[in-house]
Parts: structure tokens; C-alpha cells; sequence
């Protein structure tokens, strides 16, 4: 049963839960009216039966007008049956209707025994009769009775009614409960017939309108914002292959040309002017560098930003990470001056990644550093600052200095590949820091690399 339930359709299960529901409760309140009902009518009757009374100079005369005979007929005006009984079991029933069964009960009111009595008794054709008997002269008791069908049939004919009553009120929460679950769901419905549309289009351009406060509209939202990051994702890997396209053409180009020339020199047996081969020679050097430089840029970048690298992370000192960058960024900066002031500062991040970046810093300070000009190194408070005295960037190019594959228009003729800068970024926040590049004072550009500093145990003695 229950694994059929879960093959029906949500919005069934809905609606069959909800009619469950109001069926339960329906049958409860049903039932408790019925009985209360019946109790308090039950009561009544009980009420109604012992109030009556019956003269004691009647019951003599009724008495004297039976004789003796047992069981004989009674004539008196009533609606109930009214039946006297002796204390040696004699019974006088009203004429036209049946005597009813005397109990020991009875007996025991007639002989002084019990003040009064009240039970349930059968007449001798056999009818349900709710009896009340109370003291007569002399040894006589008086029994009033009315038969208990007066209130099973109105208890009967309500059961019928509330029985329908349910019904209906079943049936119709059932349809209602379907109605509800249908528009409830529509949120669902366009949920589902979105994802099946991207499953089969891969149209991430697919919204859902998402209306209120509630779970469905959360759920609404939730899948737009999934929608959107994955167009977005998908969008800038589509972008970082055509940029890395377009940046691999260039030295491709060169290399296949060069290469070319190389080739027909040895295939012609024309030698290549010993000055020219060896020019040609290292420019395929410099263009292979360049494809590895770009290659590893790549690589570095395809990493998702929140999946560790390649090194955990772990507690280093940024001041020995920038002094072993300097050690490398001095032998690029023929005829560049290079001053450092470092003071201590450790950090938790990934020790290459983070010395990678700072020499990608320290290299954009060279190249655009005219000649014999100077490269200032700073660390203090955990905020490093390299400052160029180059021809500066322009206010409207800052925003996309960290753009993948993003070059100024003047340094379009220098070597790289526009990557440097993204790995920066890129390492520095995944160390939880920032780094911003903004004009210097009196010319030039300053980079400034912020990250939060981390404990340093003390060494064990």
C-alpha cells in the first residue's frame, strides 16, 4: 500500500493525505456529537421518566379495578406504559399495551427494599423499554416506561446524516486538497519543465518567476541563482578558451615561421647567415618560453577557486616569501634599482602560490619601470607595497587590470600574456587578503597586497 502511495504523483498524495485528514477529523467530530447527543437525550428521558408520579388513590382504584388477576390491564390516559406491581409479583399493565418483564429490582421497590429503581426491560412481545420504578401504597411499586426506540430512531436518522455529511465533506476536501496541491505546485511544474527545457537545450537563460516568501519561492530563486552562476561559469570558460586561443595564435604563429625558415634553409641547402640563425634561434627559444609561461598561467587558473592547490596551506613568513621573490624579480631588472624594507609578518597560505604571485607583482614593476629607474619594496603591518615610477596606468583601465587575458593598449608590445595579474588575485584571496593597484604619487603605479596575519608557534626548547 505504501509503495503504491509513492508511485502516485505528489499533488495525488497531496490531495488523498488532505482527504485522510479531514476524514479523521470529520469522524471524530461526528462521533462525539452522536454520543453527546444520545447521552443528553438519554438524560432527558431518564429526567422525564422519574419526575412522573402517579396518585396513590388512583393506583388503589386501578389496583381494586384488576383484582387480583395477575398480569391484567390497567386503563389509564398516559403516553408512557405504566405498569403496577405487588410485592408477591402481581402486575397490572395499562389495556393495549404489553406487560412488561417485573425485575428484582422492581420487586425489591414494591416490597420498601430500594427507594426507587431505573433499568432496562422487555415487554413480552419482545420491545426495548427503558423503565422507572418508584414506591406505591402499601406494597406496591409504580413502574412508568417508554420505549428506548423514541430515541434510537432520531439517533439513527442523525447518524445517517452525519454520515453523508462526512462523505461529502470527504469528497470535497479531496477535491479541493487536489485543487490546492495543483496551484501549490505550479512553482514545481515550472521548476521541472525548466530543468527538463536546460536538459535538453542547455539554454541556462531559463528563469522562473519567483513570487513571496515561501518554500516554492525560495526554491524558485535558489534555481535562478544556480542558473545564472552556471551561465556565468560557462560564459567565462567559453571566454578564457577564446582569449587563450587567441593568445596561443601569436607565438604559434611566430614559431611555425621561424621553424619554417629554419627547414627550407636545411632543405634548400641555403645556409642562414650565422647572426641570423642565431637570432632566429632565439626568438623560438623566447616564443617556447613564452607557450610554457602561458601553459602553467592556464593550469594555474583551471583550478577551481574554492579546491586547494597543489601545497597546503600552512604558516609561512611573508617577508621570507618577498625576500626569495626579490632574489628573482633583481635578475629580470637589468639596470633597475631595487629597494626593500621587510619587516616580519607570517601568514597562512600555499608558499609557491603566494611567492608566484608576488613575483608576478615584482615583474609587472619591471617591465614597466623605464630604465635606470627604481623599484620600491615595502612590508610593514602585513600590507606589501610594490611602487613603480613608470608612465602609470589610466584611471579607466584600473578596473580590468585583474581581467583574465586583460592588457593596456600600451603594453600590447611587451612580452606576456595578461594572466599574471589574475593569479595574483586569484592566490590572495584564496589566502583571505586583497590586493589593489592605484596611481602613486608623482608618477608611477603602487600595488598593495593585504593579508591577515596568522600565530606563529614558538619554538620548542
Amino acid at each position: 500500500m505504501i509503495e503504491r502511495l509513492r508511485r502516485l504523483p505528489l499533488r495525488s498524495r497531496l490531495a488523498l493525505l488532505t482527504a485522510a485528514a479531514v476524514a479523521v477529523a470529520v469522524a471524530v467530530a461526528a462521533g462525539a456529537c452522536w454520543i453527546l447527543t444520545k447521552q443528553q437525550l438519554e438524560q432527558q428521558r431518564d429526567v422525564s421518566l422519574t419526575s412522573q408520579r402517579v396518585g396513590d388513590d388512583t393506583v388503589s382504584q386501578l389496583l381494586r379495578t384488576c383484582g387480583a388477576q395477575v398480569n391484567g390491564e390497567l386503563r389509564y390516559p398516559t403516553p408512557y406504559t405504566i405498569q403496577v406491581v405487588t410485592s408477591d409479583g402481581v402486575a397490572c399493565t395499562q389495556v393495549g399495551k404489553s406487560p412488561i418483564r417485573v425485575t428484582v429490582d422492581d420487586l425489591a421497590v414494591a416490597d420498601g427494599q430500594l427507594p426507587d429503581a431505573l433499568h432496562d426491560a422487555r415487554t413480552k412481545d419482545g420491545k426495548e423499554m427503558r423503565v422507572a420504578t418508584s414506591p406505591g401504597p402499601g406494597s406496591t411499586a409504580v413502574m412508568i416506561a417508554q420505549p428506548t426506540n423514541d430515541i434510537d430512531k432520531p439517533m439513527n436518522a442523525l447518524a445517517l446524516v452525519l454520515v453523508i455529511t462526512a462523505g461529502v465533506g470527504v469528497l470535497g476536501a479531496a477535491a479541493i486538497g487536489l485543487v490546492v496541491a495543483r496551484a501549490a505546485l505550479r512553482p514545481v511544474d515550472q521548476l521541472t519543465d525548466a530543468a527538463e527545457h536546460i536538459a535538453r537545450t542547455e539554454d541556462l537563460a531559463v528563469r522562473i518567476p519567483a513570487e513571496g516568501e515561501d518554500e516554492i519561492a525560495r526554491l524558485s530563486r535558489s534555481f535562478n541563482s544556480m542558473t545564472a552562476a552556471l551561465a556565468s561559469s560557462r560564459d567565462r570558460q567559453q571566454q578564457l578558451i577564446a582569449d587563450a586561443g587567441h593568445e596561443l595564435r601569436t607565438p604559434l604563429t611566430s614559431l611555425r615561421t621561424n621553424i619554417d625558415l629554419l627547414v627550407r634553409s636545411e632543405e634548400s641547402g641555403r645556409a642562414i647567415p650565422p647572426d641570423d640563425r642565431k637570432a632566429l634561434l632565439a626568438s623560438v627559444k623566447a616564443q617556447m618560453t613564452e607557450l610554457a609561461d602561458l601553459i602553467g598561467d592556464l593550469q594555474e587558473l583551471s583550478r577551481p577557486d574554492a579546491a586547494p592547490g597543489t601545497a597546503p596551506l600552512s604558516v609561512i613568513g611573508l617577508h621570507e616569501t618577498v625576500e626569495r621573490a626579490l632574489e628573482r624579480a633583481r635578475l629580470r631588472a637589468t639596470g633597475l634599482t631595487v629597494t626593500s624594507s621587510l619587516e616580519p609578518w607570517y601568514v597562512r597560505a600555499e608558499a609557491p602560490a603566494l611567492e608566484r604571485a608576488v613575483v608576478n607583482l615584482l615583474d609587472n614593476a619591471v617591465k614597466f619601470s623605464p630604465p635606470g629607474g627604481e623599484v620600491e619594496v615595502r612590508l610593514a603591518a602585513g600590507e606589501l607595497t610594490v611602487r613603480d615610477h613608470g608612465q602609470g596606468i589610466p584611471a579607466d583601465e584600473l578596473p580590468h587590470v585583474f581581467d583574465r587575458f586583460w592588457r593596456s593598449p600600451s603594453a600590447r608590445s611587451l612580452p606576456g600574456s595578461g594572466l599574471g595579474l589574475s593569479i595574483v588575485a586569484r592566490t590572495v584571496r584564496r589566502a583571505g587578503g586583497e590586493v589593489a593597484l592605484r596611481p602613486a604619487e608623482g608618477g608611477g603605479t603602487v600595488a598593495v597586497l593585504r593579508l591577515p596575519g596568522a600565530p606563529v608557534e614558538p619554538p620548542a626548547l
